[in-house]
């Protein structure tokens, strides 16, 4: 007889926008998010027996997700994703585990004048804040939070030579390229015992965020670049040491490539090599380099000593 191998059900692309408002200044702070929410438990008789007695109707997750962001912060995305899967889990006696994945799109403010708007903005890129927390019962939150479309580029300042070459390789080496990707860069956190503790010392997390994006568009800008491994290594070693309570660091780095155009063919002109100054961009096929780095052992003794 075949048997429920594994099982989690929830609400999906549930768009939540809160503005908080001061009243003494007039100035107000925007929050637009994504926010999904499945959970987990003692809820196989839905599935197997048509029992539909255990299940917390998607419609209420939808709900509770609006509900929350009313009674808590909303920022940073990590307190607001614990609060949220806490409530499941505090509420429901079947539910084992609340698996949260908010998805913050970027609002910037506008500045008119010279001086900052107080309550106008504008969308100034794709990139966003995400955050996955898993709240579990008796075992505490566990927290990664990431930056997710990013797109960076420079123009020199990449090499990429010295690889494998043989009988399947066509790729000339070069010393000097373009370099561009859309940064996928998270990070997970110590495990938290619930929301209290993640609330005590909350400015990690905002701080954690820009450090990490900082280490990632000055590394990339001021780094020689052998090899985007190479690069994307020295962004995680500077991740772990600037936010001690983390405990790995990855990347997924797409390559997104600009070919030179060789235009000889019109009479002789140059566009190669040291000559190149125009660029076909490519949609794919992409190299795509990914990479996790966890502290060592010595490090995590270390901190339990602590």
């Amino acid at each position: 007889m075949p048997s429920l191998g594994s099982a989690r059900y929830g609400k999906d692309n549930v768009r939540v926008y809160k503005v908080a408002k001061d009243g003494t200044t007039g100035v107000q702070t925007v929050t637009e998010m994504t926010v999904c929410c499945l959970l987990e438990g003692a809820i196989e008789t839905s599935y197997t027996e048509a029992d539909n007695s255990v299940v917390v109707a998607t419609d209420s997750i939808k709900n509770t997700i609006y509900i929350k962001a009313k009674e808590h912060p909303v920022n940073p995305p990590e307190l607001y994703a614990s609060y949220l899967g806490q409530h499941f889990i505090d509420r429901y006696a079947h539910i084992s585990a609340a698996h949260i994945k908010v998805i913050v799109h970027r609002w910037t403010r506008m500045t008119v004048d010279g001086a900052p708007h107080p309550h106008s903005f504008y969308r100034d890129g794709n990139e966003t804040r995400n955050v996955e927390a898993t709240v579990t019962r008796d075992k505490g939150i566990d927290l990664k939070s990431a930056i997710s479309g990013l797109t960076v580029l420079k123009s020199t300042g990449s090499a990429f030579h010295g690889f494998v070459r043989d009988e399947y390789t066509t790729l000339a080496e070069t010393w000097d390229r373009i370099l561009s990707t859309e940064v996928d860069a998270s990070w997970t956190w110590n495990t938290f015992a619930d929301p209290a503790a993640v609330l005590e010392g909350v400015e990690r997390f905002d701080a954690a965020w820009d450090q990490a994006r900082t280490i990632t568009m000055k590394t990339f800008a001021q780094d020689e670049s052998a090899s985007v491994q190479n690069t994307m290594y020295k962004m995680s070693e500077q991740i772990l040491a600037a936010a001690p309570e983390t405990k790995s660091v990855s990347y997924s780095l797409p390559n997104k490539h600009y070919f030179e155009v060789d235009l000889s063919w019109h009479k002789g002109l140059k566009n190669t090599g040291k000559d190149a100054e125009v660029y076909a961009p490519q949609s794919g096929p992409n190299g795509l380099i990914k990479c996790e780095v966890v502290r060592s052992l010595e490090e995590k003794v270390e901190k339990l000593a602590v």
